[in-house]
């Protein structure tokens, strides 16, 4: 598949103004700027983040009222109940809100509402459950901004609502006793990227100052914080990189017994990075919500007893083989159907529908579809007597607006820019996918259905050194709005030694400007007869290091490569 290459630029007074001011290597400075990081201070901020620079949770909207409203529960003997969503997200945010609560105020309790008997956040089960139960409080975490009509009801059954959400919220609020949410529009709060799972460690640190806890009573949940900050793919920026950044020193020092347990169970051995976190942990932790129950997710994550969590980790392990074998089989009949059907080729969208498709994997087989395809797409499947299914776009495109232009044909849908999700009528299905191609069609531009490469920066190989990859690892973590950088090497010679390794990967041995340099290169096999011709090539790459006997070495994990010389966004025959 062709991609475009997008090469980045800066400011190069900037750029010469930091680099006198940090006294390291250009290209990185080069970075530095584009990420708004342009002086000293800036940089001290972005490099070593301090806990001491979060915000006063006192800020946010509402929070007096949160705070006041749990006092008086402990003080009238309310039992409480923390609610949550069934993702990373939701599931760590009760986990943390709740073991927080319990601490000072035995009666209280968690509830995670059942992926297809309830559905997406606050659900009328929930709210029952709570009235028969005797609660008199309920704080929803990662959810309940847009529970308007739910959370009404809940106020007739004489229960009041505590929102911590992070989804932008409608013109029209629950009638909650309070809600924070950095994104509402009257919200003073200065950071407004926080997960559900951020929010609710705000309301940690509050009545933590109020009742006179020490810092560790909250800051103990922080690995549980970085595992939202990585799952739910927020930007790290600001706070959320600050809690990332010792969210992850708890997780290598001192992980709680659940994360310990996926961990050992993954066979993560090394030093966890966000990206461990993104595809070791998370999968686990979804795949409870997607093939099964998600309480058990929070099971795991209060529980302190190793061997007892290491028995909740199994159920997600042995969830997650099921989700993989089912992502896996999905995805391989959704191409056969797409390879048997020749006019899918000349379609800007795919849509899939099979009655036996799970339904809790419908989004990932979306994203895998277009890996191949490249083009919005919808993965369908039978939910009871309708079809349910999962939209993913391509990166520019808003396909909230196309679904939504769509509405005649659904009964309900919702999602944002890059993902939704829909129901309809199975008599409808033929209707939408046609009403989804034309608007698509109507919409996208050519250049959106070609891959696009964010590259950062242009470096030599004599500026990759130890040095240089010791200053880059403390970018780290890394994720949206802070991404690991991307480089370019122009005119670099295959040296003859560079092979196909594994049947489907290339393991690269190529120089420039007498500087020697390995790499790897994963499912690229097919362009390996463009090495063979020995001429120039450029390449796109990030910089890691690979571990061999003991032996560390720097490596350039391969993205694309080209003939030299070729206009970026132009393909070639090699990239056919």
């Amino acid at each position: 598949m062709q991609k475009r290459w997008n090469i980045l630029r800066a400011d190069e007074a900037r750029t010469t103004a930091l680099r006198e001011a940090l006294k390291i290597n250009r290209t990185l400075c080069s970075i530095l700027v584009q990420r708004g990081i342009d002086d000293f201070e800036k940089a001290k901020q972005y490099f070593r983040p301090e806990l001491s620079s979060l915000h006063d949770p006192w800020l946010m909207k509402d929070m007096d009222k949160a705070v006041h409203r749990i006092l008086t529960a402990f003080e009238k003997a309310e039992k409480i109940l923390v609610f949550g969503d069934y993702d990373v997200d939701g599931t760590t945010s009760v986990a943390g809100m709740y073991q927080f609560i319990k601490s000072i105020y035995s009666d209280t309790d968690f509830y995670i509402p059942h992926r297809y008997r309830e559905g997406y956040g606050v659900s009328k089960m929930g709210i029952d459950f709570a009235k028969e139960n005797g609660f008199g409080l309920i704080v929803s975490l990662d959810c309940g901004i847009k529970s308007v009509e739910l959370i009404a009801y809940a106020k007739t059954l004489g229960i009041d609502f505590i929102v911590c959400d992070h989804h932008l919220p409608d013109p029209e609020l629950p009638p909650a006793v309070a809600i924070l949410n950095p994104k509402q529009v009257d919200c003073p709060y200065p950071y407004k990227e926080l997960c559900g799972c951020g929010v609710g460690f705000k309301l940690m640190m509050a009545l933590a100052g109020e009742l006179g806890l020490p810092e560790e009573s909250y800051l103990v949940y922080l690995d549980l914080v970085a595992t939202a900050i990585a799952a739910d793919i927020v930007p790290i920026t600001g706070e959320n990189r600050t809690l990332a950044f010792y969210g992850l020193k708890k997780v290598n020092e001192d992980p709680c017994a659940g994360i310990r347990a996926l961990m050992q169970l993954a066979g993560v051995q090394k030093h966890m990075h966000i990206n461990n976190l993104v595809f070791v942990i998370a999968p686990r932790v979804n795949a409870a919500g997607r093939m099964d129950d998600a309480r058990k997710a929070v099971q795991l994550f209060i529980e302190k007893d190793y061997n007892q969590a290491l028995a909740f980790a199994e159920m997600l392990h042995s969830d997650n083989e099921d989700r993989r074998e089912a992502d896996s089989s999905i995805t391989e009949e959704a191409l056969l159907i797409l390879a048997g059907d020749a006019a899918s080729t000349r379609k800007k969208t795919t849509v899939v529908f099979q009655e036996h498709w799970h339904k809790g994997v419908v989004g990932i087989v979306a994203s895998r579809l277009i890996e191949t395809h490249y083009r919005p797409t919808v993965v369908l499947t039978k939910s009871g007597d309708y079809v349910a299914g999962s939209a993913r776009s391509v990166a520019g495109f808003n396909l909230y607006e196309a679904v939504h232009a769509c509405r005649e044909h659904l009964l309900g849908y919702g999602g944002h820019f890059a993902a939704a999700g829909m129901t309809l009528l199975p008599e409808n299905v033929t209707a939408f996918a046609a009403a989804f191609e034309k608007e698509v069609s109507r919409l996208i531009t050519d250049d959106l259905l070609v891959p696009e490469i964010i590259i950062d920066a242009e470096i030599s190989f004599t500026e990759i050194h130890p040095s240089m990859y010791s200053i880059l690892t403390q970018m780290e973590p890394f994720g949206p709005e802070n991404m690991r950088p991307v480089f370019v090497s122009r005119n670099v010679q295959d040296t003859g030694f560079s092979k196909i390794v594994k049947e489907q990967h290339i393991r690269f041995v190529l120089r420039q400007n007498n500087v020697t340099l390995t790499g790897i290169g994963f499912n690229m096999a097919s362009k390996f007869p463009l090495l063979q011709t020995r001429q120039p090539i450029d390449i796109v790459f990030t910089i890691d290091e690979n571990e061999w006997n003991g032996e560390k070495t720097l490596q350039l994990k391969m993205i694309d490569f080209r003939a030299a010389g070729t206009v970026p966004g132009v393909p070639v025959a090699s990239d056919l």
